[in-house]
């Protein structure tokens, strides 16, 4: 079996399985089982005939997600049809991949949905041969295979196996199916190595609201563009990515998982209940610092000859000191709102909160910060910094990560555990 680090490639891929009819079917399920358990999103698609050998019940229970089955289901095509699903797939596995199949898919036929989707799919295919060690000796079938090579670059079809041995119908020689742990392996190493393969980054974004009454809140510009673009690129770069998020109108990037909070009581909570699987830590949302001690049950109301109304505020936890400090902590990272003297008071942030990184900016600049879509800090840790200039967010969100990874590699160089 792959070590975990190989198999961590897999996590957030989107696997689409399309199994044929051949013996090697059952195998499926449990390769099913080892991409989910990698960390993989995995959708199956079955021809008629493989469902003779497994049934499509089995399947969705083990991918968590619908199995397809026809081209012309006016239910799949209203959803995730065939074109969909071709655009959807990081890698199209085809296991097991039968002489049949590979005679259609060597010819460019479209009379299925497997061999549709094939044919209008952009993303790279691996093949998993499995049949009779006489079948795959034949002349047709290994021109079919050179058919193949010759229409596909190297970069976009696979081929995994066939291995040797006994075969289902006695036989010996090659032709069986590659097991589903050696098969889950080699889709691993088809997929490049990111800084943060195999890591969990935990991202807190956008403002929190601390509720005054029904109707009213206390909260703060933040738009959440800077933590949402850091979501990206973490993505980006392999890792799995946790999006707790205030209150905001971004989209969710693709492949995160987003927790919606409202105050930073509840953003504080979300995170602790994540520390345990948490190696990095950013907290880029605009937590409020105070919150009403006491929350009105109904709507206040005006008070005729009142002018003022008082309410009273009692600190807000903090969320990354709480973070940064727990016997758990991950590395972590802070941000900083600042209007003046940003250095100073990143610096004595850093050391008070026992940071590992700082990011601090001036948001008294109108062209940076909130509800921009720019962005221009300096990055701090401890006897260190580096400025990043003005740029988009979505580059910024990756020269933050970068410094994240390069001061990561940094403390484990130096012995000290990065995390935990």
């Amino acid at each position: 079996m792959a070590s975990d680090n190989l198999l961590s490639r897999l996590q957030n891929k989107r696997i689409l399985l399309g199994i044929t009819g051949g013996i090697a079917a059952y195998k499926c399920a449990e390769l099913v089982r080892l991409f989910k358990k990698a960390g993989a999103e995995v959708h199956v698609v079955m021809t008629k005939s493989s469902q003779e050998f497994v049934t499509p019940l089995t399947l969705q229970a083990l991918s968590g997600n619908p199995v397809h089955t026809s081209l012309l289901d006016p239910e799949a095509e209203a959803g995730m049809g065939h074109i969909e699903l071709a655009r959807w797939a990081d890698l199209l596995v085809i296991a097991p991949a039968t002489a049949n199949f590979l005679s259609n898919l060597s010819q460019g036929k479209g009379d299925d949905l497997l061999n549709t989707i094939c044919l209008a799919t952009k993303a790279p295919i691996a093949l998993a041969p499995a049949m009779n060690q006489q079948m795959w000796a034949s002349p047709a079938t290994q021109n079919n295979i050179e058919t193949l090579k010759a229409l596909f670059p190297e970069s976009r079809l696979h081929w995994m196996g066939p291995a040797e041995g006994e075969q289902a119908c006695g036989d010996i020689g090659p032709g069986r199916m590659l097991e589903p742990s050696e098969i889950t392996e080699l889709c691993a190493s088809y997929f490049q190595k990111g800084k943060l393969t195999g890591k969990h980054v935990v991202i807190t974004a956008g403002p929190t609201q601390e509720a005054i009454d029904p109707v009213r809140y206390i909260s703060n510009h933040s738009s959440g563009k800077m933590g949402y673009a850091i979501a990206q690129a973490a993505i980006d770069q392999g890792a799995k990515v946790t999006l707790i998020s205030g209150p905001t109108n971004l989209p969710v990037p693709e492949r995160v998982e987003r927790i919606n909070v409202k105050s930073a009581e509840q953003m504080l909570e979300a995170s602790l209940q994540l520390i345990s699987s948490t190696d990095i830590f950013i907290a880029s949302a605009a937590v409020a610092d105070y919150r009403p001690s006491e929350i009105a049950e109904h709507k206040i109301k005006k008070v005729d000859g009142e002018d003022q109304m008082i309410i009273k505020l009692v600190k807000n936890p903090d969320i990354v000191a709480t973070v940064a400090q727990h016997p758990e902590r991950p590395f972590t990272v802070g941000f900083a709102a600042e209007t003046r003297d940003v250095a100073n008071y990143a610096n004595a942030k850093l050391t008070r909160k026992q940071l590992d990184m700082i990011v601090a900016n001036d948001v008294s600049n109108t062209q940076i910060g909130f509800n921009s879509d720019d962005n221009a800090a300096t990055v701090f840790w401890p006897n260190g910094s580096q400025d990043l200039p003005l740029m988009s967010k979505a580059q910024m969100a990756q020269d933050i990560l970068l410094c994240v990874h390069t001061r990561w590699v940094e403390k484990e160089s130096a012995g000290i555990s990065a995390t935990k």
